[in-house]
């Protein structure tokens, strides 16, 4: 997300004619992606990973391609979002990260997080696995209660809403899903058959 703010900046100078140092800001951009190229990937597992140094899994490296930090074709997203998808899915609904791999100060297990499923949608759309990201959306779609409302999880062993409720975050990511699937197939040359 460092690296997001500073091409924000970059793009508020150049797109919007913002005062600022701009080359600075370029500069600190360019450094911060070329770190996490080189620290955040793990070849090996052919996943970025949640910290330096660490195999543990997290579910925001789906957001790499959403933010534009590196291409959907770009073989380590192929790579990562099918690596998340085969470790980090309970019953098809993706897991922020395994408690038991990260240290966060909490333990026990948790649900799914539906952001994180949503993620995958949009993942799945971007890679042009259509079909599959129609399918997850209306599967989570399926989950709302009985006033439209989702949470933040979702138990795939209780099969029940969990966490806060309603979640804001959680519709958010389901508005950007719906307007993602409506784009015209014509419209997005990134989301192919």
């Amino acid at each position: 997300m460092c690296w997001v703010a500073f091409s924000a900046l970059v793009a508020g100078v150049e797109r919007f004619g913002l005062e600022g140092p701009v080359d600075r800001w370029r500069a600190v951009r360019d450094e911060i992606h070329a770190d996490i190229l080189k620290k955040g990937y793990d070849a090996e597992r052919g996943a970025f990973t949640q910290a330096y140094g660490s195999e543990v899994l997290d579910a925001c490296a789906l957001l790499i391609p959403r933010v534009g930090f590196l291409p959907y074709d770009d073989e380590r997203v192929v790579s990562t979002i099918e690596t998340i998808r085969n470790e980090l899915t309970e019953d098809g609904l993706v897991l922020r990260y395994r408690t038991d791999q990260s240290d966060e100060g909490l333990s026990g297990r948790e649900g799914s997080f539906l952001i994180c499923s949503f993620w995958m949608v949009n993942a799945l759309w971007g890679l042009g696995r259509r079909n599959e990201a129609v399918e997850l959306f209306e599967r989570l779609l399926a989950l709302r209660n009985d006033v439209g409302l989702l949470s933040e999880e979702y138990d795939t062993r209780a099969e029940r809403l969990v966490g806060n409720s309603p979640q804001a975050f959680t519709h958010l990511a389901l508005v950007n899903c719906a307007l993602q699937l409506s784009i015209s197939r014509g419209g997005n040359s990134a989301a192919r058959e």
